[in-house]
């Protein structure tokens, strides 16, 4: 079986003129004149370095708002202190091109002070859906995911928001954080783009050197074989990620963060599958790390 969704993705639409924001007032008094005039605003929160798996969240867009926005931050309070902050790709003005013909009309591009001003302490935790899978190796890491996207939510007044589902942990923490917490916004969830070949769109596959490129295709081949595998009938949940793993180990460029499958909703390790779940990997691949999920049931 192949990708969830093929890059073959294209919008041709009309090219409407984009209008770049930085300073977070500005964008708050942008926000609460299309709130006095009853338009909705729609959110793609990025980081930017983007490629088509976040341009087609721009199309899960359509017919939910009236202006289609994007934020462009990479957020420093979500990376550890031995990540790649100071690496991370960055190309603003390509992105923004890119975003201007995918029909976005707003981008939302603050410095960190910003977002974080001197002073700032006040942080976001969705206390048991951090704690398993990248939580258990990236500690902070979902405190200063849903730190930034309550604060995205509340600067930009969207009504709406798109997040893909590569990161399957991250959609579930903001799933949860925004029912906990009432906020009026709407999510809508992507699925995760891949490349032709199956491995999974990121902004990190740039570290990738072409021997690199090629083992990690052993990340998607594991997860589409386990997909099959629940299909065919085998739901013994440790016997698949044992078997995911063992393909993962049979390439020396590939260190194993975690293989774990798990419930849905609650993302903890289940044994037998009998109702939605998740096949979940982190991997390095040299010294990239890279995550994966298929849903088996």
């Amino acid at each position: 079986m192949q990708s969830d969704v093929s890059s073959d993705w294209y919008n041709s639409g009309a090219i409407i003129p984009i209008k770049v924001i930085r300073a977070t007032a500005e964008m708050s008094r942008y926000a609460a004149d299309l709130q006095s005039h009853g338009r909705r605003l729609g959110l793609v929160p990025t980081m930017g370095y983007l490629h088509k798996g976040h341009l087609s969240l721009m199309n899960l867009l359509d017919g939910q708002c009236d202006v289609k926005a994007a934020s462009i931050f990479v957020n420093p309070i979500q990376f550890g202190p031995s990540e790649d902050l100071s690496r991370y790709p960055r190309d603003e003005a390509r992105d923004l091109e890119l975003l201007e013909a995918a029909g976005c009309e707003v981008v939302y591009s603050p410095p960190p002070d910003e977002v974080y001003p001197p002073g700032f302490q006040t942080y976001v935790e969705v206390e048991e859906l951090q704690r398993p899978l990248c939580g258990s190796f990236r500690p902070g890491h979902f405190r200063g995911v849903a730190t930034v996207v309550l604060k995205l939510f509340n600067v930009t007044g969207c009504s709406v928001a798109a997040f893909g589902q590569k990161d399957f942990q991250q959609a579930m923490v903001i799933r949860r954080m925004v029912a906990d917490l009432n906020v009026p916004v709407k999510l809508i969830f992507g699925p995760t783009i891949r490349e032709s070949d199956g491995l999974a769109m990121s902004s990190r596959n740039v570290y990738l050197s072409p021997e690199e490129r090629a083992s990690a295709l052993t990340i998607s081949r594991s997860l589409f074989a386990s997909r099959e595998a629940c299909s065919a009938g085998d739901k013994n949940a440790r016997k698949l990620a044992a078997e995911i793993e063992k393909a993962l180990q049979s390439d020396s460029r590939i260190r194993i963060e975690y293989v774990d499958i798990v419930d849905s909703e609650t993302l903890t390790a289940i044994e037998k599958i009998a109702r939605p779940a998740r096949a979940a990997i982190a991997v390095y691949v040299g010294k990239t790390r890279l995550i994966d999920n298929i849903e088996l049931l």
